[in-house]
């Protein structure tokens, strides 16, 4: 459970796909002049990236990787498909995408206008493909991990799509100078609130910092405590010795 925990937030917050790592910029910048449309294409996004990165995962295990077509039989155990990865990857990938793309369409078309061309192009979102590539590289253990991940990753570029159109939406009223007018202080922005984003690298690793501390901290007062003793032990053999000498003048 922890484990799930942590993957999330860390999704989200340390390795956000658009702060941390700055893919899907395209869409991030161009969709992002009213919080309305970020909030559909976001949504869409989570969606795509929470079916694409487990579906990825099953074909990584059990088809791509080395030895994954053990299941099989004995003799496909040295098989590697590994090189098919980035286009079965896209083939999920655009899959998913058409089947969103009809759903808005159906279901919202004020949506799928507002949208445009920018529906469609999630298919070559460089944060929807980099879901399956960091879940592959990351060595991502299970499929609900692999789950957690898609959802966690989808919901970082929400956040980040849905902030940004917000202060574009409110930036639009305030006295910006010309030069930064646009797209130079989106830019702007985006740099101080990746900024922001990755002040939370420290949130997962307190509690790892804490106790590294404590338990140098307890060395430290071991060592203490044994140098106190060895000095105790010594005043006491000096005062022993202090002690037969007298008796011996004596």
């Amino acid at each position: 459970m922890l484990e799930h925990i942590e993957l999330f937030f860390k999704s989200i917050f340390i390795d956000n796909m658009v702060f941390a790592v700055f893919l899907g910029m395209c869409s991030y910048l161009a969709v992002s002049k009213k919080v309305a449309t970020a909030v559909g294409l976001g949504a869409a996004v989570i969606f795509v990236l929470a079916v694409t990165v487990p579906l990825n995962w099953l074909l990584d295990q059990y088809l791509l990787r080395d030895g994954a077509l053990a299941w099989l039989g004995s003799e496909y155990a040295d098989y590697n498909l590994s090189f098919l990865s980035f286009i079965l990857f896209i083939a999920t990938i655009a899959t998913m995408v058409q089947l969103v793309e009809i759903v808005v369409e159906k279901f919202s078309p004020s949506l799928y206008n507002s949208l445009g061309i920018f529906l469609p192009l999630i298919a070559v979102n460089c944060a929807i493909l980099g879901g399956s590539l960091f879940m592959q590289s990351r060595d991502i253990q299970t499929l609900g991990l692999a789950f957690n991940y898609g959802v966690s990753s989808g919901i970082g570029w929400f956040l980040a799509i849905l902030a940004i159109a917000a202060i574009r939406e409110k930036i639009r009223y305030s006295n910006v100078p010309p030069p930064l007018r646009g797209l130079g202080i989106t830019f702007i922005i985006t740099g101080l609130m990746g900024i922001g984003f990755q002040s939370f690298g420290g949130m997962l690793t307190g509690g790892d910092d804490g106790a590294a501390a404590e338990e140098e901290q307890r060395m430290d007062y071991d060592k203490v405590s044994e140098i106190e003793k060895k000095d105790s032990e010594k005043e006491d053999i000096d005062e022993k010795e202090i002690s037969y000498n007298d008796a011996i003048n004596n």
